[in-house]
């Protein structure tokens, strides 16, 4: 075929041209599983095609935003794919948030349409935003009453069914494809911007890292699709053509996993240390038929015993760990099995398509085990931050993206976080950030002032502790303050313990000094382990 007649997607490469091309190529193999049912290539590129018309029909255009509060299903990536196809971003919601928090993302994306799982509508219904957006898009059965805006709920499968597919346009990689929220130290959640370009780079990343050369495995999907981890783990699957497991979103039940890992024949995995260490105290798992060949972990970090555990338990799987963050993709650097004990706690080396230099606050680069900020260049850098300048410029300060994590580099290239500057703690693979937690807390009218901390815990890896003074004459219990938090800060977010103090510890600036509460928090703990 001459160039002059050949589509132009054919000499696109994004997510949108490469389903396209396998429903032409192998139109037939699985693309998608869930609950026992399959989703062609095919079916894929037909049914994302058949949304984004309808959605063009309701008036969506290129540079719009598409957002999505569901959980994980088929549905969710046809309706990424639809948007994108349309050269529309989508934006992923966790319908973990609070209502106020869902309110302030949808007043900064302003989106022109939603697609809502039928089980989260009356979350939806309590966000006053979403009264603005005239398209929603129900995944199920909707009931009869009107969106806040007073236009009747779409359902997904008349909406789609009603349309024939659309020729998929020129879409530039350079386009944004996704807006990911993550929240940062001010306490306001940022939007993400990320190209296609960026996404494709991840999907080399995880070919590269996982071995993954062709077409034959079997991916299985458990982390939420609202997080980077979850669209970013399945963009490899998606360019070399093989097939993803969805699993269903709810309380990890790990006897439930191992038996989809049986009977879907999973061959590449991964989950946070937290549910390895649940998969692995599983018993009989050694008498199982099990095709696990790349075991992954990221998000947190391992413990000696749980890389051990592991390697025990799947001692032909390949153990690769990855890390991170939203804003480069996510993966800057891999661990792979062969290192994972005798560099225990290191992040492993940076992946070979980014630049890297860790650097002093004047961007000077420090030696070989010193400590400074890693910073990067390269292709799976974000775009920048949705409608903040100001933030991303700061963030590329220099030309160089500043990652906020404190690090150090060994001899053999193996990066050491020490420390993050981004005050960050990582309970469950759930990311918490303490400005955030804090500016709730100190709204509570009995709380003077608060800081929050990070404990280490042997389950979750580490919990949020809220240090405070209180008002004169006021008293507040763990019970009282979570009460106080539930609607309007994610549950996951909650502080797990609460220290009330007569003063917090402050240098002679009068900045509370965090190192010396987590000195004090630990002392405390070891008194109360002895009595």
């Amino acid at each position: 075929m001459s160039t002059d007649t050949a589509p132009s997607w054919s000499f696109r490469h994004h997510w949108m041209s490469q389903t396209a091309t396998h429903a032409m190529m192998r139109p037939d193999k699985p693309a998608l599983r869930h609950l026992g049912r399959t989703t062609t290539w095919a079916e894929l590129s037909r049914r994302s095609l058949q949304l984004a018309a309808a959605f063009a029909d309701r008036g969506v255009a290129a540079g719009d935003r598409v957002a999505l509060l569901t959980l994980n299903h088929p549905w969710f990536v046809e309706s990424v794919f639809a948007a994108n196809s349309l050269g529309a971003m989508a934006v992923p919601l966790s319908f973990r948030l609070a209502p106020p928090e869902l309110d302030y993302i949808l007043t900064d994306c302003t989106p022109s349409a939603i697609v809502v799982d039928a089980r989260l509508l009356p979350l939806l219904r309590s966000v006053p935003s979403a009264a603005a957006v005239g398209t929603v898009v129900v995944i199920g059965e909707p009931d009869d009453a009107p969106t806040a805006s007073g236009a009747a709920p779409l359902a997904y499968e008349e909406f789609l069914s009603a349309y024939e597919p659309m020729e998929l346009p020129d879409i530039s990689e350079e386009s944004t494809a996704l807006i990911m929220y993550t929240s940062g130290t001010t306490g306001r959640p940022k939007g993400v911007m990320l190209s296609h370009r960026n996404m494709q780079v991840q999907a080399l990343t995880c070919i590269r890292a996982m071995e993954m050369f062709d077409d034959s495995d079997i991916g299985f999907l458990t982390a939420p699709f609202f997080h980077i981890a979850g669209l970013g783990s399945i963009v490899a699957n998606i360019v070399v053509g093989g097939t993803v497991v969805i699993h269903p979103l709810g309380a990890f039940d790990p006897q439930a996993v191992l038996d989809a890992y049986e009977r879907e024949g999973a061959t590449v995995v991964f989950n946070v240390p937290q549910q390895w260490d649940l998969i692995c105290a599983q018993p009989g798992i050694d008498k199982r038929d099990l095709k696990l060949r790349i075991i992954s972990w990221g998000a947190a970090p391992a413990s000696d015993a749980t890389l051990r555990t592991m390697s025990e338990k799947f001692p032909d799987a390949l153990n690769v760990a990855v890390f991170g963050q939203t804003e480069t993709s996510p993966v800057t650097c891999v661990l792979r099995g062969e290192d994972s004990l005798r560099k225990l706690g290191s992040v492993g080396r940076p992946i070979p398509s980014i630049q890297h230099r860790i650097v002093d606050p004047d961007m000077n680069d420090v030696a070989v085990g010193q400590v400074g900020e890693i910073v990067y260049r390269g292709p799976t850098l974000m775009q920048g931050y949705w409608q903040k300048p100001e933030a991303t410029a700061e963030a590329f300060h220099g030309g160089w993206f500043h990652s906020g994590d404190l690090v150090r580099r060994d001899e053999d290239g193996f990066i050491w976080v020490v420390d993050r500057k981004k005050d960050m703690i990582i309970s469950g693979g759930e990311n918490i950030y303490c400005a955030e937690l804090e500016n709730a807390v100190a709204a509570h009218p009995a709380v003077r002032e608060v800081a929050v901390i990070g404990r280490p815990d042997s389950r979750w890896g580490q919990i949020p502790v809220a240090h405070v003074t209180l008002a004169p004459g006021t008293e507040l219990s763990l019970h009282d303050l979570t009460g106080y938090l539930d609607g309007r800060l994610a549950s996951f977010k909650w502080p797990k313990d609460l220290v009330v103090a007569a003063e917090l510890p402050r240098n002679a600036g009068g900045k509370i000094l965090k190192t010396a509460l987590r000195a004090q928090d630990a002392a405390r703990l070891r008194k109360q382990d002895h009595g």
